[in-house]
C-alpha cells in the first residue's frame, strides 16, 4: 500500500494531521509506504514563502484584512479565479512527484494538494483515488474541486453545507480531522498531575498559544489569575521564544515579590488585623511554564479546561479528550468560524481581554455543572478516533479503483 499525503506548513494543523494520519496506517499496516509532501514548498518554494509568509504577516497584523481575503476567497471572484489558475499552472510541477511515487490512494490535508491532484486527474493524466480532509469546522470553496472521491468533514452541519454547494451527499463523511492515536489513550489524571509537581485536588487551566504564539496572551493571563476561585495554570507557549521568555521573567519576578513578602511577615510583629494583611496580598496562582512539548495530549488530559485560539487540530484535540473550550483572539475567517461553531454546541465559552474574561473562568470554576454540560456536549459531538474510520475509507477506494 502506496500512501502520498499532500500537506503544507500554512499553520501548523494540517502537517500534523498529516503525520498523524501517516502514524495511524502505519500502526495497521508496518509494510505501507507512506509520502508526505509539502505541496507548495515542492512546486515552487518561492510561492510557498509568499504565502506561508504572507498568511502569517496578515494573521499577526491585519487579522481584519485576512479575514476579507478568506472570505473574498470563497466566492467567485478576481482572487478566486487566481488560485484556480495558479494551481492549474502548477499541478504540471506536481505530476512528476506522482508518477515517480505512483500512490495507490492520494490524501490531502490542505486545499492546493487536494486541487493539483484532481486537476491532474479531471485532465487524464492520473487515475488515483483522492481523498481531501478539511482541517476546520466550516466550508470553504477552495477545498471543493472536481475529482474529489471523498471529502472528510468535521460535523454534519459541514455534510449539509457540501451538499448546498453541489457535492454529492454520498462523498461526503462527517469523521472529523485526524489526530495521534494518543490523544484517546486513558491517563491517570492524579498522578499526572503529580509527576508534573501540581496538586491533583486543585482544577487545572491549561493555556495554549497557538501554532504561531500570541503576545497578547499575557494579558489574558493576567485578566485569569486575577479570579477569586482557587485553581492552578499550565502554560505551553509552543515555539514562541519570545512569549516564553517574557513569561519566564514575569513569572520569576511574582515567585521573587512573594518570597520577600513571606520574609517580611516572619521578621515583623503579627498584625492585629489579620484581615487587612490578607486584602493586601495579591491573589496568585501556581503556574506550570512550558515551551515546547510533543505531549500535548498528556496536559490536555491533566487540565480541567483549555484557553486556546480555535485552530482545527487544537480544537479536535480538546475535543477527543471531552476537553471545555475557552476561546481567545478568533481571527476573522476560519478561526472567527470555528469559534462559532464551538459557542453554538456548547463546547466554547469566549474570553475577551477585558475584565468579562476573570468572571468567565471564575463561574466555570466554581460552577461544576457548568463544565460538566460542557463536557457532554462535546462527548455527543466526538466521532471517535477520525483516522481509523478514515484509514477504511482509503481501504474501499483503494478496491474500488482496482475493480474499475
Amino acid at each position: 500500500m502506496k500512501v502520498l499525503i499532500l500537506s503544507a506548513t500554512t499553520g501548523g494543523g494540517h502537517m500534523t494531521a498529516a503525520n498523524a494520519m501517516k502514524n495511524y496506517i502505519l500502526s495497521q499496516n508496518k509494510d505501507a509506504i507512506i509520502k508526505i509532501e509539502d505541496t507548495l514548498q515542492y512546486v515552487s518554494p518561492f510561492l510557498n514563502k509568499a504565502v506561508t509568509g504572507g498568511y502569517v504577516y496578515m494573521a499577526r497584523n491585519t487579522p481584519k484584512f485576512y479575514g476579507s481575503v478568506y472570505m473574498s476567497a470563497d466566492k467567485e471572484s478576481p482572487l478566486n479565479k487566481t488560485v484556480e489558475i495558479t494551481t492549474a499552472i502548477l499541478r504540471s510541477k506536481l505530476y512528476p512527484l506522482i508518477e515517480d511515487f505512483s500512490p495507490d490512494i492520494i490524501v490531502s490535508t490542505h486545499a492546493f494538494g487536494a486541487e493539483m491532484a484532481t486537476s491532474l486527474k479531471t485532465k487524464g493524466l492520473i487515475n488515483i483515488p483522492v481523498i481531501n480532509i478539511i482541517t476546520d469546522f466550516a466550508v470553504h470553496k477552495v477545498y471543493l474541486s472536481e475529482g474529489v472521491d471523498s471529502y472528510i468533514v468535521s460535523s454534519r452541519e459541514m455534510v449539509d453545507e457540501m451538499v448546498s454547494r453541489g457535492v454529492e451527499r454520498v462523498k461526503v463523511y462527517p469523521y472529523g480531522i485526524p489526530i495521534k492515536n494518543e490523544f484517546f489513550c486513558e491517563f491517570d489524571k492524579k498522578k499526572c498531575l503529580e509527576e508534573e509537581g501540581l496538586d491533583p485536588d486543585l482544577p487545572t487551566v491549561l493555556i495554549m498559544a497557538g501554532s504561531f504564539g500570541v503576545t497578547d496572551i499575557l494579558k489574558i493571563y493576567h485578566k485569569i489569575v486575577k479570579s477569586p476561585a482557587d485553581f492552578q495554570v499550565i502554560v505551553i507557549t509552543g515555539k514562541n521564544e519570545k512569549l516564553y521568555e517574557t513569561f519566564e521573567k514575569y513569572l520569576n519576578r511574582i515567585s521573587m515579590r512573594n518570597t520577600l513578602i513571606e520574609i517580611k511577615e516572619l521578621t515583623k510583629p503579627k498584625p492585629t488585623n489579620a484581615a487587612k494583611l490578607a486584602k493586601k496580598k495579591k491573589p496568585a496562582k501556581a503556574t506550570k511554564l512550558m515551551y515546547y512539548t510533543n505531549q500535548v495530549e498528556k496536559y490536555m488530559h491533566m487540565a480541567d479546561m483549555i484557553v486556546t485560539k480555535p485552530g482545527g487540530l487544537t480544537v479536535s484535540e480538546s475535543i477527543a479528550v471531552g476537553l471545555p473550550m475557552c476561546i481567545f483572539k478568533a481571527i476573522p475567517g476560519q478561526e472567527a468560524q470555528n469559534a462559532d461553531f464551538l459557542v453554538s454546541k456548547n463546547m466554547a465559552v469566549r474570553l475577551e481581554k477585558n475584565n468579562t474574561c476573570t468572571s468567565i473562568i471564575t463561574e466555570l470554576i466554581n460552577n461544576e455543572s457548568k463544565l460538566e454540560d460542557m463536557r457532554k456536549s462535546i462527548k455527543s459531538f466526538s466521532k471517535g478516533n477520525s483516522a481509523a474510520n478514515i484509514y477504511l475509507l482509503m481501504l474501499e477506494l483503494i478496491e474500488k479503483y482496482k475493480n474499475k
